[in-house]
C-alpha cells in the first residue's frame, strides 16, 4: 500500500509540478508587490527632541505619525514614576542626564565610565502637540524593547511588557510589540518609561517608537503584520513543498536541504519584526524564542553550504565542508547550553560565520558562471541580494543601521529564484520518460500555432492600421475646427474692427493737419476711448470664437441656485447701484421650497459670467432711478425640471420684431436718445447664449419695446445626489 501511494503522489508530482510551480510564483510575486507597495509610506518628518522635550506645534502627527527620536531625560538605575517625577521637579531638582534614543545604555558614558548592558533606568519625553491633535486620539507603537517595560501617558499607566525590577531575580524579561491609544488631555503629553534588562547585553530602547493618530497607526501595523504574515507563509509553504519532493524523490538531496533552510527561516520571520509568534503564541517563553531565532541564524551557513554542493559539486571544497560543521556545531552548542546574556554577545561573530560562507558561496557561484554552468548567474545574483540584506540586519542589531528586518525579504527573493532552478530540475528529470512523445506533440502544437500567428499578426496589423487612420482623421478634424476658428476670428476682427480703427485714424489725422487745435485734447481723448473699446472688442471676439469652435473647457459641478443668485446679487448689487439703479433679488418663494430642490450642475464661473452680461445690459439701457430685478422659478416640461433665471429692467425696451436678432454676433440694438458708442459691440448677448446651451439650456428675451424687457435663462435642474457646491 505505501509502495502504491509513493507510485501515485510522484506520478502526481511529475505531472503538475510545473503547474503548482507557477501557481506559487504567481501568488507570491503578486503578494510581494502588493504588501511592500501598501506598507511603503512617505518619509516621516525629521523632528527630535532637545533636553528631553520634542517640539510637535507645527507637525499634525495625527496624519503624519513619526518616530520619537532625539534626547530622553534619563535616570539610571532608579525607577520612577510620574508621581516621584514631578515631586523632584517640584522641590526644584531637573534632569541633568538624557540619552539619545534609540540606543542601547551599553557603552554610554557616566561619571567617567562606560555603562554595560544590564541593569534598569527611568525614561522621560514630554512632547508639545499642535492645536489640530489636542482634541485627537492618538496611538504609540511600541517595538520590542529590551527586556521589560512600563509606559505610563500622562501620568496613566497604558501598557507593561514582561516586568520591571531592580534585581535579576524581580524581573520577567518578554519579547512584543505593543499599540496603545490615548487622549491628550491638553496641549502636551509626558511619556514616562521603566526599563529593566538582566537577560541581554544589549539594554534600553533600541528600536524607534513611533507617535500618530490611532487610525494611522492601526492601519500601518495592520499592513506591515500582514506583509510578514505573507512573507512567513510563502517561505513555510515553499520549504514544505520542497521537503515532499525530496520525500518522493531522496535520490536528490538539494530539495532537503533548500526545504530545511526556507523552512527554518521562515520559522525565523516570525520572531523577529512584528514578532508574530506572540500573537499566535503569547505565553511563549523569551529564552526560547532567542534559542531558536539564535539556534537558526548559526545553522543556516552549513545548510546553505550544503545546498550548494548539491547544485554544484565543484563549488565547495573538503576542507571548507569541514570547517563549516566544526564552527556551526561549536555555535549551536554555545547557544543551547549557555543563558541569553552570554550567547547574544556572539551576535557579531555568528554574524561573521554565516556572511563568510555567503561569501565563499558567492566566490565559487562566480567561478561557475564564468564557465557558464546552468543556473550559476541566477544563483550569484540572488545570493547577493541576500547577502546584502542579511548583513544590514546584522548591522540593524548592533545599531549601525537604521533599516530593520530586511533578511526575509531578500531571503524570499533567493528562495523563489531557487525554488524556480529547483523546480525546473526536478521537472526535466521526471519528465524524460516523456520527452519523446512531448517533441512530437510540441511540433504539432508549433504548426497550428504558426497558422493562428499568421492570423493573429494579419489582424494586429489591420487593427494597427484602423486606429492610425482614425487618429489620422481625428486629427485631421481637430485641424479643420481650429483652422475654422482661425478664419472666423480673422472675419470678425475684420469686420468688427474697421469702424473704430477708421475713426481712431481721422482723429488721428485731424491731430497732424492742425485742422482744430482747439479740439486736440478731445480728439486724444477720442482716441484713448476708441483704443480701450478695440482691446475690449478683441478679447470678447477672441473668447466668443473659441465658445463657437468648443475650445472652452468647463467645470460642471452640481450647484445651489438659490445660494448663487444670492452671491452674485451680493457681489454686483454695489457695481448696478453705483450706476443709479435699483437692483433686487426675489427667490423667497423658491427658498422656502427647500435647498435641494433646485439643483443644477454648471460651471459656475462661465454662468456668472452671461448672467452678469445681462445685468450689464439692462443697467446700460436703464435709465437712472430705474429698476433691474433677478427673480428666479421652477417649471417643469416632460418630467424633466427646469430652473428659469428672470432679469428685468425698466428700460427703454426692445423692438419686438428684433428680439430674435439681439443674440446674433454684431447685432446692435440703439434706442433713441442713447449714444451709438453707449451701445455695446454686440458681443455679450451672443457669448451668453454660447454659455447657456453649452449647458443644454436656453436664453430668450421678451419686451413690447416701451417698459423695459425680461431676460429669460432656462437651466435643467440635476436630479442627482452628489455632493452640492452651495
Amino acid at each position: 500500500m505505501e509502495i502504491g501511494a509513493s507510485f501515485i503522489m510522484r506520478g502526481i508530482f511529475r505531472s503538475g509540478s510545473r503547474t503548482i510551480l507557477l501557481h506559487i510564483v504567481a501568488v507570491i510575486i503578486v503578494g510581494l508587490v502588493t504588501s511592500f507597495v501598501v506598507v511603503s509610506t512617505p518619509d516621516s518628518p525629521k523632528i527630535q527632541s532637545e533636553e528631553g522635550i520634542l517640539d510637535l506645534t507645527r507637525v499634525h502627527v495625527n496624519k503624519n505619525p513619526l518616530t520619537l527620536q532625539g534626547e530622553w531625560a534619563y535616570y539610571w538605575q532608579e525607577l520612577l514614576s510620574p508621581e516621584d517625577i514631578r515631586s523632584r521637579m517640584e522641590s526644584g531638582e531637573k534632569a541633568d542626564r538624557y540619552i539619545n534614543i534609540p540606543s542601547s545604555w551599553l557603552g554610554y558614558p557616566m561619571d567617567g565610565q562606560e555603562l554595560n548592558g544590564t541593569g534598569f533606568a527611568t525614561f522621560r519625553l514630554v512632547i508639545e502637540l499642535s492645536e489640530q491633535d489636542r482634541n485627537e486620539r492618538l496611538a504609540l507603537r511600541m517595538p520590542t524593547i529590551f527586556h521589560a517595560y512600563k509606559l505610563w501617558v500622562n501620568g496613566e499607566l497604558l501598557t507593561e511588557v514582561g516586568a520591571v525590577g531592580e534585581e535579576k531575580s524581580s524581573v520577567t524579561p518578554q519579547l512584543a510589540t505593543k499599540l496603545v491609544f490615548f487622549q491628550p488631555e491638553n496641549d502636551t503629553v509626558e511619556l514616562v518609561l521603566q526599563v529593566s534588562n538582566f537577560h541581554h547585553h544589549r539594554g534600553g530602547i533600541t528600536k524607534n517608537i513611533e507617535l500618530g493618530g490611532s487610525d494611522a497607526l492601526t492601519v500601518k501595523t495592520n499592513l506591515k503584520i500582514a506583509s510578514e504574515m505573507f512573507i512567513t507563509a510563502s517561505l513555510l509553504v515553499i520549504g514544505a513543498y520542497h521537503l515532499l519532493l525530496f520525500v518522493l524523490r531522496r535520490k536528490d538531496r538539494a530539495p532537503l536541504y533548500f526545504g530545511l533552510f526556507t523552512a527554518l527561516f521562515g520559522i525565523r520571520s516570525m520572531l523577529v519584526g512584528e514578532h508574530l509568534i506572540t500573537k499566535l503564541w503569547p505565553a511563549i517563553p523569551w529564552e526560547m524564542q532567542f534559542k531558536i531565532e539564535y539556534l537558526i541564524l548559526c545553522s543556516s551557513g552549513y545548510i546553505i553550504t550544503m545546498y550548494a554542493s548539491c547544485i554544484f559539486p565543484q563549488s565547495v571544497s573538503r576542507w571548507f565542508h569541514l570547517y563549516s560543521r566544526i564552527a556551526t556545531g561549536t555555535l549551536c552548542l554555545v547557544v543551547a547550553v549557555t543563558p541569553a546574556l552570554i550567547y547574544t554577545k556572539l551576535l557579531l561573530l555568528i554574524g561573521a560565520v554565516v556572511v563568510l560562507h555567503m561569501v565563499y558561496l558567492i566566490v565559487g557561484l562566480v567561478q561557475s558562471a564564468v564557465r557558464r554552468v546552468e543556473g550559476a548567474l541566477i544563483f550569484l545574483l540572488v545570493s547577493m541580494v541576500a547577502l546584502v540584506t542579511v548583513v544590514n540586519d546584522f548591522l540593524y542589531f548592533n545599531e549601525w543601521s537604521p533599516i530593520a528586518n530586511t533578511s526575509p525579504l531578500g531571503l524570499l527573493v533567493f528562495t523563489i529564484a531557487q525554488m524556480i532552478l529547483l523546480s525546473s530540475r526536478f521537472a526535466r528529470t521526471a519528465s524524460n520518460e516523456e520527452r519523446i512523445a512531448r517533441e512530437l506533440q510540441d511540433t504539432n502544437n508549433k504548426l497550428i500555432e504558426m497558422n493562428m500567428n499568421l492570423e493573429r499578426i494579419v489582424e494586429e496589423r489591420t487593427h494597427a492600421l484602423t486606429k492610425a487612420h482614425d487618429e489620422l482623421r481625428i486629427s485631421y478634424d481637430r485641424l479643420l475646427h481650429s483652422e475654422q476658428g482661425r478664419k472666423k476670428l480673422l472675419a470678425y476682427i475684420t469686420h468688427d474692427l474697421r469702424l473704430p480703427l477708421a475713426s481712431m485714424l481721422g482723429y488721428v489725422e485731424a491731430v497732424q493737419d492742425g485742422v482744430m487745435p482747439e479740439r486736440n485734447e478731445q480728439y486724444l481723448k477720442y482716441i484713448r476711448e476708441n483704443t480701450i473699446r478695440v482691446n475690449r472688442m478683441i478679447e470678447e471676439l477672441t473668447f466668443l470664437s473659441h465658445l463657437e469652435t468648443g475650445q472652452v473647457s468647463y467645470r460642471m459641478e452640481p450647484v445651489d441656485m438659490v445660494h448663487f443668485l444670492r452671491r452674485f446679487y451680493e457681489q454686483y448689487e454695489l457695481v448696478v447701484r453705483d450706476s443709479g439703479v435699483d437692483f433686487l433679488l426675489e427667490i423667497e418663494e423658491v427658498e422656502d421650497e427647500g435647498r435641494d430642490l433646485l439643483v443644477v450642475e454648471m460651471d459656475e464661473h462661465r454662468i456668472e459670467q452671461a448672467l452678469f452680461n445681462i445685468v450689464s445690459n439692462a443697467m446700460k439701457f436703464t435709465l437712472s432711478g430705474g429698476l433691474v430685478r433677478i427673480t428666479l422659478a421652477v417649471d417643469e416640461v416632460k418630467d424633466t425640471r427646469y430652473a428659469i433665471i428672470r432679469v428685468q429692467d425698466s428700460g427703454t425696451g426692445i423692438p419686438p420684431d428684433q428680439l430674435e436678432q439681439i443674440f446674433d454676433r454684431n447685432y446692435r440694438y440703439v434706442p433713441p436718445g442713447v449714444e451709438k458708442g453707449g451701445a455695446g459691440n454686440g458681443l455679450g448677448l451672443a457669448i451668453c447664449r454660447e454659455i447657456v446651451q453649452a449647458h443644454g439650456g436656453t436664453v430668450r428675451a421678451e419686451s413690447d419695446g416701451q417698459t423695459g424687457a425680461a431676460f429669460y435663462v432656462t437651466l435643467p435642474v440635476h436630479s442627482g445626489r452628489r455632493k452640492v457646491t452651495a
